[in-house]
C-alpha cells in the first residue's frame, strides 16, 4: 500500500539563488503492507511533515521513489496527481481547512463539485458520510458554529469523499482538546478497522500515537526505527518512543 524507497528531499532557506540548503529527507525507506492504523513521530523538524507532504503527492522528492495504493508519485505530472489525491488519498489537517462561508455538507461536497460531478449524488454521499461521523444535525452549519472536534470530523467527511484507500493527516488534533482529541484518535482506528483503510497520522503527541498499531519513528530525516505498540500503553510507548530515539 505504501513504499518509500532512497528517498531525499532538499530545499533552500531563502529563496533558490541563496540561503542554506536544508536536507529535509535522507533515504527514507519506508513499507506499510497492509491496512491500519500507523503514526509517523517524530520531533520539530525531524521530516515527519515533509515526508507526508510527499506521500500526498503534494510535493515531489529529489530523489528515490513513493508508491501509495499503486501509483508511481514520484513520476506524476501535476495534472496526474491533483487527480490522484481526488480519489485515490484523503488528507486531513491539523487546521480543518474548511471555507467558512459554507455550510459543513457544502464543505464535504467541495472537491466533488470542484471535478464536476453530480450535485445530487454528492448531497446524498455528504449526507451519509455526516451520518456516519455522528454529525448529521450539523450538516447546515457553517464552520463557526461548530465545535473544533465538529469541525475536524467535517474535515474527514470531506476526506473520504470518494472511498480513498489511504488516509493522511497531518498533526489532526493539534487544535483540539483533550477529550476531543481522544475521541478524534478511536475515530481514524474505527474507519482503518472498519473499512480496511490505511489510515497515516504524523504526529509528535506520545498519547495520538498510542492508538496505532505500529509507530515509524523519524529523526534527523531518517526512519530511525519502528514501535509495535500491541500490549503497550502510553507510557510504555514514550519509553520505547526514547529508545529509539536514543538507538545509535
Amino acid at each position: 500500500m505504501i513504499r518509500c524507497s532512497g528517498v531525499h528531499k532538499y530545499y533552500r532557506m531563502g529563496g533558490r539563488l541563496g540561503g542554506e540548503a536544508v536536507h529535509a529527507l535522507r533515504g527514507v525507506d519506508l513499507t506499510i503492507d497492509e491496512p491500519g492504523f500507523y503514526a509517523i513521530m517524530g520531533q520539530s523538524g525531524s521530516g515527519k511533515s515533509t515526508l507526508l507532504h510527499l506521500l500526498a503527492a503534494l510535493d515531489r522528492p529529489d530523489e528515490g521513489e513513493l508508491w501509495v495504493s499503486g501509483g508511481a508519485v514520484h513520476e506524476m505530472s501535476d495534472r496526474e496527481a491533483t487527480a490522484f489525491r481526488r480519489t485515490q488519498i484523503g488528507i486531513v489537517f491539523q487546521q480543518f481547512n474548511l471555507i467558512p462561508t459554507l455550510t459543513a455538507r457544502a464543505n464535504v461536497e467541495l472537491p466533488g463539485l470542484l471535478a464536476g460531478d453530480d450535485p445530487k449524488k454528492l448531497a446524498r454521499r455528504s449526507g451519509e458520510l455526516l451520518e456516519r461521523l455522528g454529525i448529521a444535525d450539523r450538516g447546515g452549519h457553517r464552520p463557526e458554529a461548530l465545535s473544533g472536534g465538529e469541525q475536524q470530523r467535517v474535515a474527514v467527511a470531506r476526506a473520504l469523499l470518494y472511498e480513498p484507500p489511504v488516509i493522511f493527516a497531518d498533526e489532526p488534533t493539534g487544535n483540539l482538546d483533550s477529550a476531543s482529541a481522544e475521541r478524534f484518535w478511536t475515530l481514524l482506528d474505527d474507519l482503518a478497522r472498519e473499512r480496511e483503510t490505511t489510515v497515516i497520522m504524523v504526529t509528535h503527541e506520545v498519547a495520538a500515537a498510542a492508538h496505532c498499531r505500529s509507530i515509524h519513528v523519524i529523526r534527523d530525516g531518517r526512519v530511525h526505527g519502528t514501535i509495535a505498540t500491541e500490549g503497550l500503553d502510553a507510557g510504555g510507548v514514550a519509553a520505547r518512543y526514547q529508545q529509539c530515539l536514543g538507538a545509535a
